[in-house]
């Protein structure tokens, strides 16, 4: 394990664990999760659960009556599982480039294989962002690609990428990227792809394949580089950035 999980005390000291959270949650201080009091919130020091154990961070909310920690709400909420090992799990999952199996974090904590898989997906869900506005803008710049991975289920191996799995990456520059799974790459799908995906102000950057060509009229400029004549960047043309997420991309699911 690094260096910063040995060193940093919310990766190893369950009430520096909850200091930090609680720093995260409630940067004005602490807040009621049922009634959503501010004040006459105060500590309980000493509480213990059925098992004998300290209950750290406990509040009690003297509006409604109702006690909590700063777990409540989160993806820590109902967990068993010490607040510091899962500031470790979600430290490993988020700096490792090829992925965190559960296997991993099984071993790495010391926790069993049923609870890191618990851990892990809760992790998950709390990275998806549910709110998803079209990429780009005026005076943006977004870069789109497709690769081929894996073997889809059911497909003999053949040549070229007809037994692979098809993605398509749409990444703003300095912003997010956004992949989808396609049956097809074709310029009818990939025109309604970035039609949904990305706002027509912004200038499409792509290489010189044809079914970028019908989506690119529909944009403020279309820029294509010919990778078959070794033309990888022409002045602000260029598909680095997407090609770079790739390859994080590719190490990321065959480490897992």
């Amino acid at each position: 394990m690094s260096k910063a999980i040995l060193t940093a005390p919310y990766f190893r000291d369950e009430a520096a664990a909850f200091a930090m959270l609680e720093s995260i949650v409630w940067p004005n201080g602490p807040v009621c999760p049922k009634c959503g009091a501010v004040d006459r919130i105060g500590s309980l020091e000493g509480v213990t659960d059925k098992k004998g154990r300290v209950r750290l961070g406990l509040k009690k909310c003297y509006h409604c009556r109702s006690q909590f920690t700063v777990r409540v709400g989160t993806v820590f909420e109902s967990s068993h599982v010490p607040l510091h090992l899962w500031f470790q799990a979600v430290y490993l999952m988020c700096s490792s480039k090829k992925g965190v199996s559960s296997n991993q974090l099984h071993r790495t904590l010391g926790v069993t294989l049923k609870t890191a898989w618990f851990m892990s997906h809760r992790i998950r869900e709390a990275m998806v962002d549910g709110t998803l506005p079209k990429l780009g803008g005026e005076g943006k710049a977004i870069e789109a690609d497709e690769t081929y991975i894996g073997t889809r289920k059911g497909i003999k191996k053949s040549r070229g990428g007809a037994h692979k799995n098809k993605v398509v990456t749409l990444v703003e520059r300095r912003g997010k990227a956004r992949s989808f799974h396609v049956d097809m790459v074709s310029r009818k799908d990939i025109k309604a792809l970035l039609l949904k995906n990305a706002d027509t102000a912004s200038v499409l950057n792509t290489d010189e394949a044809g079914w970028y060509v019908l989506a690119g009229k529909e944009f403020a400029k279309h820029e294509a580089v010919n990778h078959s004549k070794e033309e990888y960047v022409r002045g602000d043309a260029h598909t680095n950035t997407v090609e770079g997420f790739y390859s994080v991309f590719k190490r990321g699911m065959k480490g897992i």
